[in-house]
C-alpha cells in the first residue's frame, strides 16, 4: 500500500485514493476519495476544506487504498463510510497501529 505511494504519482495510468484521515487525538474519523491524495490532504491541513473536516481539525492522514477505476474507488468508500467506527479503526490499525501521519511518506 504506502510503499508504493511514491511510484503511483509518477505512472502513467490515473488513479484514485479512498483515504481515511484523523484529527491529532485520534476522535475524529474523515473517509473520502480523491484523484490527488497529495493535495486533498494538504487541503486538509491547511484548512482549505470547509465542513466537517474544519470543524474537527481534521489534518492527519492515516491510511489509504489505491483505484484505477473510480467507480471502484467510490464503491469502496461507501462500504467504508458505511461501516462502523470500529471497523474503520480496525482499517487503520492493521496497517497503521501507531496512527502515524502517512503525508510525509507520499510528499
Amino acid at each position: 500500500m504506502r510503499g508504493e505511494a511514491e511510484a503511483i504519482y509518477y505512472d502513467s495510468v490515473k488513479h484514485y485514493f479512498v483515504y481515511l484521515a484523523m484529527n491529532q487525538t485520534n476522535t475524529a474519523i474523515y473517509v473520502g476519495v480523491t484523484n490527488d491524495l497529495v493535495r486533498r490532504v494538504y487541503e486538509h491541513k491547511e484548512k482549505f476544506v470547509q465542513g466537517f473536516t474544519a470543524k474537527y481539525q481534521i489534518n492527519k492522514l492515516v491510511y489509504f487504498e489505491v483505484f484505477e477505476n473510480i467507480d471502484e474507488a467510490i464503491k469502496r468508500e461507501k462500504q467504508i463510510k458505511g461501516g462502523s467506527r470500529g471497523k474503520k479503526i480496525a482499517l487503520i490499525e492493521k496497517e497503521n497501529p501507531l496512527y502515524k501521519d502517512l503525508y510525509g511518506e507520499i510528499v
